[in-house]
């Protein structure tokens, strides 16, 4: 069984991360237009969630001495 190595793992994190920062600006987005405060806070949360997510990921292929190279379980 092989496992991810961690260049992958950080680019899949980079990834959904970059699609909860949309998600969250387009529901903080609707919240505006609709006036709904409750779910502009909700998609400013998905946002942040989002951005420590993407810089989780960055972490994670920064600290991949092989990138490319999965590890043997």
């Amino acid at each position: 069984m092989k496992d991810k190595d961690l260049a992958t793992e950080g680019t899949e994190d980079r990834v959904k991360g970059t699609a909860k920062r949309v998600e969250g600006r387009i529901r903080n987005a609707v919240g505006g237009a609709m006036g709904d405060t409750g779910e502009q806070f909700k998609g400013k949360g998905q946002e942040i969630k989002g951005k420590a997510q993407q810089a989780a990921g960055k972490m994670k292929e920064r600290l991949d001495p092989d990138p490319g190279v999965d590890d043997e379980v």
